[in-house]
């Protein structure tokens, strides 16, 4: 049967009536209940509030009513800040390009009023009275109030059914408000907040007036985001020319399931940056297991004029004049914070963990030989090589030796099947200073070792820890070098390539010759490649060729050749480290501990899982029922 086409008539081009253009600009303004609240609230921010309260009811549907201790809107102007494009914040192209307030557009207001029902009570300094606007009837009114603006939002979406029907639940709702307040909560600790919901008080955060508003901010981090946050992040303060960033970054051992604790602003504002998010996650990358997720609060400040925050309608995406480089200051700054480990941050609170003299530790790796995963790694331990130096240099010399014999040259008297291996002396150990990780006992199962410290007892995974040692100390040597032994290819591959693929091979030529690939145009639509890594003999050439194209046009050429270099250095290590059921020694078991202990990001290995785990003398004894 054939099918008959409905012809829908043409219609002449007209000029849309203001409030269908005011509900169709609400649609990109206010998605729900949190989107008023956000709206409203940076209203009050701009006009100078310190106290600023949210009463929702219905979960913000039925009411949403915000106060604030403003400045106020002088009678003249109550009509206009109705109106579609009238604002207080911005008078020309140049204000537009440096925009230093929370609001700009002029439409907030207007697009909430399309969709609800409106009313501003408003109160300027100095004025005898208060004035009341009411959205529909446009009457002015004289009304009782303290100086500051009062907004309610009645029946939000009662025009629009169909969009009232997309809300969620008055609980989920509720949440979304909530959380919107939290953020502006964040970024202001000089304003207080209250969040109020069917006259019960949901949350309040008081205005803190610390002369150092660093101080002020940590505060604010702790009560709006818990003290289980601030125990289990560390903070970071960094300045690189116009860009500053501080605030709080999770441990990795700290990571979420979920992308539910990750908050950014640009200057005060809350946003949604793929591009920040993504150098974020490059400084966590050798040290999250998995997909899971990292917990953060960044603020960052930049000038105005280098940041485009007029993006989108909500306000939520801002654009970077130079990507690259806040990318690269953002991940620099957040590896810094996270280099060091908890057994380093226990350390420095003890003090020196030992001298030179009485722990010695492994000498530096020398500089490997080309091509670099073939150097000579004296920490293999296969039949097939020459008798391996140890992994672990002795932890004690004893008294009888001179001090030269507690390097390489004592590995006889310390194999594992000596007779003669030497334990530590009864008295040394007394005298050992308190290290963070303790002093080892045992080795269980050829995996873990086992060591007490003041807290109680320590479980090390060895290979784990001795890999995450072998791979900071290959990174130290390699040092500045980053070219990638390539391999010729005997018959060059050639696949179909986009535009866009095809200008960054030609443009980013030096770094893809850098990670080992021959990559160049053969056809406006076609890439040819004549070499590949020597280390990736397995790889489909053709998508490691495109996903290197793609993170080359992100995110730059210097990351991408360091990530390379940095993953087939972490290969490297693991196959360095020592293997599980190899039996150690209590010296070399010590000499492990004391490794950890100076070398950054030692918490996990490169692959994310966690080195060691503390249980302390209270969970020991509540294993045994002690003292109940």
């Amino acid at each position: 049967m054939n099918a008959v086409l409905s012809v829908t008539p043409r219609r002449p081009i007209r000029e849309l009536p203001d409030e269908l253009v005011s509900q169709i600009a609400a649609g990109e303004v206010v998605e729900r209940p949190a989107s008023v609240v956000r709206e409203l609230v940076d209203n009050a921010l701009d006009a100078g509030a310190t106290q600023i309260t949210v009463r929702l009811a219905g979960g913000g549907v039925r009411s949403t009513v915000v106060e604030d201790d403003g400045a106020g809107i002088a009678p003249a102007e109550l009509p206009l800040a109705l109106k579609r494009h009238a604002t207080s914040k911005i008078a020309s192209l140049a204000e537009l390009e440096s925009v230093a307030t929370m609001g700009f557009r002029g439409e907030a207001l207007a697009a909430i009023a399309s969709v609800a029902d409106v009313s501003i009570t408003s109160r300027p300094p100095g004025a005898g009275h208060a004035l009341r606007l009411d959205a529909r009837g446009g009457e002015l009114q004289p009304a009782a109030r303290a100086p500051g603006t009062t907004i309610e939002v009645r029946e939000l979406f009662f025009n629009t059914p169909a969009r009232r029907k997309f809300l969620k639940s008055e609980a989920t709702e509720l949440a979304h408000a909530l959380d919107a307040v939290r953020r502006h909560a964040l970024a202001r600790p000089d304003v207080g907040f209250a969040v109020w919901h069917e006259g019960r008080l949901l949350a309040q955060w008081r205005r803190l007036l610390d002369p150092q508003l660093d101080d002020a901010a940590t505060q604010r981090l702790g009560e709006v985001l818990g003290a289980d946050f601030m125990a289990a992040s560390r903070s970071l303060m960094v300045q690189r020319g116009p860009l500053g960033l501080s605030g709080r970054v999770g441990r990795p051992e700290a990571a979420r399931s979920r992308a539910d604790q990750q908050y950014l602003f640009v200057n005060g504002r809350f946003v949604r940056d793929r591009l920040v998010a993504h150098a974020v996650r490059a400084a966590y990358e050798d040290q999250l297991h998995g997909s899971r997720q990292p917990a953060y609060a960044l603020f960052l400040q930049i000038a105005p004029e280098l940041v485009d925050v007029n993006v989108h309608p909500t306000k939520i995406e801002v654009r970077f004049r130079d990507g690259r480089a806040v990318h690269g200051a953002v991940q620099a700054a957040v590896q810094d914070a996270l280099a060091g480990s908890r057994t380093a941050e226990a350390a420095a609170v003890a003090g020196p963990v030992a001298t030179a003299s009485a722990v010695p530790l492994a000498p530096p790796l020398q500089p490997p030989l080309q091509p670099s995963w073939q150097s000579s790694l004296a920490l293999v331990d296969t039949p097939q090589v020459r008798e391996p130096d140890p992994p672990w240099p002795r932890a004690y010399t004893p008294p009888a030796a001179s001090p030269g014999q507690g390097g390489l040259s004592t590995w006889a008297a310390l194999r594992p099947d000596s007779p003669t291996a030497p334990m530590v002396p009864a008295a040394a150990a007394a005298e050992a200073p308190a290290w963070p990780l303790g002093r080892a006992v045992a080795q269980i199962g050829g995996v873990y070792v086992l060591a007490e410290n003041a807290q109680g007892l320590v479980i090390v995974d060895m290979h784990a820890a001795h890999e995450r040692i072998v791979y900071e100390r290959l990174k130290a040597a390699q040092g500045a070098a980053t070219r990638v032994p390539a391999q010729p290819l005997l018959v060059p591959l050639s696949f179909a390539a986009t535009p866009a693929e095809v200008a960054t091979a030609e443009s980013e030529a030096a770094a893809l010759h850098d990670l080992g690939l021959d990559v160049a145009p053969l056809s406006a639509a076609t890439l040819v490649v004549r070499s590949r890594p020597a280390a990736l003999p397995d790889a489909d050439l053709a998508e490691l060729t495109r996903a290197v194209l793609a993170e080359l046009q992100a995110v730059g050429a210097s990351r991408v050749v360091q990530r390379s270099r940095d993953e087939l250095l972490a290969t490297m290590a693991c196959h360095g480290a020592v293997r599980a059921n190899r039996r150690l020694t209590i010296e070399e078991m010590n000499a492990l501990l004391r490794d950890m202990e100076t070398t950054d990001r030692a918490d996990q290995c490169n692959h994310g899982r966690p080195t060691w785990r503390q249980i302390t003398m209270k969970e020991l004894d509540a294993l045994f029922l002690r003292g109940r």
